[in-house]
């Protein structure tokens, strides 16, 4: 599943960030907390280069916390400042203006010691599309300001934000990569819906979500959708067994496997089987170690 995908939006988007970053003082990159590593674009760190960086964790109520904290600690050996928020719910979110405080201090001590009136910290978002950009900034604005769906692309354009009295934020559109050459983080962007499903075989993203379920939350997902399946049975054998349980059937009694697709991805988007960080630290760590 090698996707070939670059809207000229997209394209325009990422020029219009790097010619905006020198208007701000911090950028706040923001990912998936369910994919920290997968849902970040990798042009970001050549667009965003020295600036400072806090790295704003959404969805922390739909991800696995613990290897969350994994994530953390690398974005910290690399100078950013994680903080991890839920926005739909507005939870966590006095933490990214902390973070930006502390990002931005050394910058606002040598602007006071040069006699300068202190101001808004100007930060600026990005991130991949779907992320939750526009809900995180309508929580921290209170007010809504930002375009919101739940779909991929909404956001458009850049416009500045003011949140309170200490911070301005620039949105802007989501920016994803030209192509996914690593079919495995194709599918982890589809799962967590960062891609159009229109654009994906989604039943490659089914079987895979299925697998990572298999080997890490087995018992729950067997109690989830109340079925008696041997772990090491045939991915058919699963579909099948969800498909009779919910009643998704075509005429004859068959499965309709289509409706199976959709269901699974759909409970697994929504968390509705459980918590995940299907970027496992462990596993890119050796990936990158070999």
């Amino acid at each position: 599943m090698v996707i070939q995908w670059y809207p000229g939006h997209m394209a325009k988007a990422k020029r219009e960030v790097t010619e905006q970053l020198k208007k701000v003082d911090v950028v706040f990159e923001l990912v998936d907390a369910r994919i920290p590593f997968s849902s970040r674009n990798p042009m970001i760190d050549e667009v965003i280069q020295q600036k400072p960086r806090v790295v704003i964790f959404n969805k922390k109520d739909m991800a696995n916390l613990k290897e969350m904290e994994k994530w953390y600690a690398f974005f910290r050996d690399k100078g950013a400042y994680p903080v991890a928020v839920d926005a739909k719910h507005g939870k966590g979110l006095k933490n990214v203006e902390a973070a930006a405080i502390e990002a931005t201090r050394e910058k606002f001590e040598r602007e006071k010691a040069k006699g300068l009136k202190p101001r808004a910290i100007r930060a600026m978002i990005v991130g991949i599309p779907n992320v939750g950009k526009s809900t995180l900034i309508n929580k921290l604005a209170n007010r809504a300001i930002a375009q919101t769906g739940n779909k991929p692309g909404v956001t458009k354009q850049q416009q500045w934000i003011k949140v309170g009295k200490s911070l301005q934020l620039l949105d802007t559109p989501g920016i994803l990569w030209p192509k996914f050459e690593d079919q495995l983080i194709g599918k982890k962007l589809s799962l967590t819906g960062a891609i159009k499903d229109s654009i994906v075989h989604l039943d490659e993203v089914a079987i895979y979500g299925l697998e990572f379920l298999i080997e890490h939350d087995y018992e729950a997902l067997l109690a989830h959708f109340k079925i008696d399946v041997p772990r090491d049975a045939e991915m058919l054998t699963w579909f099948d067994a969800i498909g009779r349980k919910r009643g998704l059937l075509q005429r004859g009694n068959e499965v309709d496997y289509e409706a199976v697709i959709e269901a699974l991805i759909y409970d697994i988007r929504n968390a509705k089987i459980g918590t995940y960080c299907f970027d496992l630290y462990s596993e890119w760590q050796a990936e990158t170690d070999a």
